[in-house]
């Protein structure tokens, strides 16, 4: 079959509010022709089917898609972010799936329509993240039915209006979890037991959520029991006690992994932290012209918070379709233990507004006031306070304002708890 050549300004790969963000931001900018890649038949990403509110909330940035206003469904959130890109002049194409590189800055895909290679003066990942499975998660047991991630349950609840089930246990406590947990109850399903292994003293939740629903804390899933049928997940606890929870579904949720395949085919370097792309302030990957956005750096933030990031990275590809130089030879950021991971990771020539004078990190233990101190080569650079507690399962900030004392000639630049 012939490929169809032809040439773009911006490719954008990922239609979800990152990918939307960028898209509508760079074609408003003038950016020249901008057009974003969409494997599934519908753009809009997760929030398509997220039937709760609260999306679209005007704190989470600017731009066009902030018109969208506060209370918002996913759907029609989703909805939104499309009319903006489209609106604002971007070309959105669904149901396109890229299958690889071609050479730098060159895709090849496939569509119903046929096979394309495209080339462009930028590239902007926006491919976003998914919550790994029961497999990847290596629970053992039976494989019956009953047993979904978050997305898998919406889908199958919302998309495709399916029984799943009567009694459910969902495994998690952290946003997603109570969002899961509360497409449940509209599904008709009892919701047994939330379960997360943090112990109690490292949450900020109560024991029961404002459901009333157990919070098991300390308790590890160590098998699922069923085979015609899920009927129990069974746990062991912090003292030893094996225990098992009757049940006919369960959803593992949380346990964000980026999407980076495309990325690693790219050679993009992956930061060991948050397992995305490495990336500096402007969002440039390790490849020259090639960026990313959104919840492929990071999983996971909010709709919102990926949104801003596609709109923010239109500086500075803009700057880069001018010909600004590419950065090499940028220092890395790492962080110690308990810190889980940093983002941005690579220290870039320049702060950029995108940064809004701040990093983001997760810890994967319950930090009381931590201070945080920024070292390059024996040299303390920057200590913070902060103020309120660090928790597992939610971002916490770090100022930038310390950038200007890194030598970019140096060793990485660590991050530690004292």
């Amino acid at each position: 079959m012939t490929r169809h050549e032809r040439t773009v300004d911006v490719l954008v790969i990922g239609g979800g509010p990152a990918g939307l963000g960028a898209g509508a931001e760079l074609a408003a900018s003038g950016a020249g022709r901008i057009e974003i890649l969409e494997r599934e038949q519908v753009a809009g990403g997760i929030p398509r089917h997220c039937f709760h509110g609260g999306f679209g909330d005007r704190a989470t940035g600017g731009g066009p898609i902030r018109a969208i206003g506060g209370g918002r469904t996913g759907p029609a959130y989703a909805r939104e972010c499309v009319a903006a890109a489209e609106r604002a002049g971007a070309t959105l194409r669904t149901g396109v799936t890229v299958t690889g590189w071609a050479g730098p800055l060159t895709v090849d895909t496939t569509a119903p329509t046929g096979l394309e290679r495209i080339k462009a003066r930028a590239v902007v990942l926006a491919t976003g993240a998914r919550e790994r499975p029961r497999s990847a998660r290596l629970v053992p047991g039976a494989r019956p039915p009953g047993v979904y991630t978050t997305g898998e349950l919406q889908q199958a609840v919302h998309l495709h209006r399916q029984r799943v089930g009567t009694r459910a246990v969902v495994i998690g406590n952290e946003p997603v979890s109570r969002a899961a947990a509360d497409t449940l109850r509209v599904a008709g399903l009892d919701v047994v037991a939330m379960v997360t292994d943090q112990p109690p003293s490292r949450l900020t939740a109560p024991t029961r959520s404002r459901a009333r629903t157990p919070l098991l804390t300390h308790a590890t899933v160590t098998a699922l029991t069923g085979r015609d049928r899920l009927s129990g997940v069974e746990l062991r606890h912090h003292d030893g006690r094996i225990t098992t929870l009757r049940c006919d579904t369960v959803v593992f949720t949380g346990d964000w992994i980026p999407d980076h395949e495309l990325a690693r085919r790219a050679a993009v370097a992956l930061d060991p932290g948050t397992r995305g792309p490495a990336y500096d302030a402007s969002y440039r990957t390790t490849e020259s012209g090639v960026f990313a956005v959104g919840n492929l750096l990071h999983g996971v933030e909010s709709a919102g918070v990926a949104a801003a990031e596609g709109r923010a990275v239109a500086a500075p590809v803009l700057r880069h379709l001018a010909a600004e130089a590419w950065p090499t030879g940028r220092p890395s950021l790492a962080v110690d233990p308990p810190l889980q991971w940093i983002a941005p990771n690579l220290v870039g020539p320049g702060v950029d507004a995108p940064l809004r004078g701040r990093f983001s990190l997760r810890t994967t233990r319950r930090l009381h006031a931590p201070l945080l101190v920024v070292r390059q080569d024996g040299r303390v650079l920057h200590r913070q306070r902060l103020l309120l507690p660090a928790v597992p399962g939610r971002p916490f900030r770090l100022r930038a304002d310390w950038l200007d004392r890194v030598d970019p000639h140096g060793a990485t630049v660590r991050i530690a708890v004292r």
